[in-house]
Parts: structure tokens; C-alpha cells; sequence
């Protein structure tokens, strides 16, 4: 049997995650956000007091790590970090910085990916990241790159953390956002880039729903 895969690509803020939630939902398929994966991993390495760029530390937790992804009958996709439920923790902004630094260790790379292709391989699925449609799954049935302009992330960042009551200023967020940008496309292992046949999504000026709209028009499109 034949699974369908779509394959998410695009930098932090872009909304990936909301919109392709979204788009599983209305197509039924199971939403993988890979981000999540490697938040878990990066949640683990700042409990053990670890740093994050240190490869062979990094390496060393490994062994001892369980990462698991379910999806609850709440709809959403819950992470488990040695059995323990970490979906709040993993986003906690801290835990971005993490992430992007656990991500680009090629140790950490190879030890999730077998993961992420298996799901792939089982069902049919809407998996988002930074480089999905270029090494996760390269045979993706249909690739998307999704972006929007880094002032327009910045500030849908900013308004997630006021209502969390966060402090951090929108000059900080944007800094932030301008900052993972450049470590996503600049690291050495897999770099945040658009594949070749990925169909390119810009929603600077969209709203959700017409983003939502425009995504699976895409896949609905490609997939016939």
C-alpha cells in the first residue's frame, strides 16, 4: 500500500505548525511536527545541564533518551521524554535556542530520523520541519516550502507570548527570529533550505484560513 506524504519546509514563525495541524486534520492525516521532536531532545539536554553545541556530550545522552510522539484524544500530538508528557515544557522559548543547536549535531540528526521516516512509511502523514522535503523525505509525494516575511513572524511570536504573558519586547522577538534564521541556513548538517520541486507559499499577507485554503489547494493539486 501506497501512503501519501506531504513534506513541510520553512523557518521559525512561518506557522507551519498551526496550518499544517490544520491541513491533516482536513485531509486525515496524521500531523508530525519534527520541531517538536527536537525540542524534546533539546528540553533533555538543558535538564542534564548539558550544552547544547557540545557534540559528544550531546551524543553521550543519547543512550538514555526516549523520545516518543502520540496523538491523544485530544487531537494534538503530545511528546514524551522518557515517558513523561513534555508538551508544555518543549515550548518554552529558552527550548528554541536548544533546539536549533541539538539539531544541527549530525549524532542527533541520524538518531531521529530513522523515527520519522518510519511514521511515514506506516500512514499517511503531514510532517512539518526544516528539512523534510530535502533529507527526511526526499520521495515526498508533495513538498511545500512555507515562509513569510521575518517582521510579519516576529510579531505573530510576540502576540503567542503576550497572551502566555511573556515580557520579551517584539524588537527581541524579531532579533530571535532573524538570529534562528541565520543558524538554520547557515549550519554545516542539513540546512534549512527550499527543495528543488517544493512549491513555494508565502503568508506574509494571508490570514490563517486563507493560508489553510492555499496549502491544501497545493496538496490536493500535486497529489493528483
Amino acid at each position: 500500500m501506497s501512503f501519501v506524504s506531504v513534506a513541510i519546509d520553512g523557518p521559525a514563525g512561518a506557522g507551519k505548525s498551526t496550518i499544517a495541524r490544520k491541513v491533516a486534520e482536513e485531509l486525515g492525516y496524521l500531523y508530525v511536527d519534527t520541531g517538536a521532536i527536537y525540542r524534546t531532545v533539546g528540553l533533555y539536554a538543558r535538564r542534564m545541564g548539558t550544552d547544547p553545541h557540545d557534540e559528544q556530550a550531546v551524543s553521550g545522552l543519547l543512550p538514555s533518551l526516549r523520545v516518543e510522539l502520540q496523538v491523544e484524544a485530544d487531537g494534538i500530538q503530545h511528546m514524551y521524554l522518557n515517558g513523561e508528557d513534555v508538551t508544555g515544557q518543549i515550548r518554552e522559548p529558552e527550548i528554541s535556542r536548544y533546539a536549533s543547536a541539538v539539531s544541527a549535531l549530525p549524532p542527533v540528526r541520524a538518531f531521529l530520523l530513522e523515527m520519522q521516516r518510519e511514521l511515514a512509511r506506516t500512514r499517511d502523514v503531514v510532517m512539518d520541519g526544516r528539512d523534510i522535503g530535502t533529507v527526511v523525505l526526499p520521495q515526498a509525494t508533495v513538498k511545500i516550502f512555507l515562509t513569510a516575511d521575518p517582521k510579519v513572524r516576529a510579531l505573530r511570536r510576540w502576540k503567542e507570548l503576550q497572551e502566555k504573558g511573556s515580557g520579551d519586547s517584539l524588537e527581541q522577538v524579531l532579533r530571535e527570529v532573524e538570529q534562528r534564521d541565520y543558524d538554520d541556513s547557515h549550519r554545516a548538517i542539513a540546512p534549512l533550505r527550499q527543495a528543488e520541486d517544493a512549491v513555494l507559499v508565502d503568508t506574509s499577507d494571508l490570514t490563517l484560513e486563507e493560508s489553510i485554503a492555499a496549502m491544501l489547494r497545493t496538496v490536493k493539486e500535486r497529489r493528483s
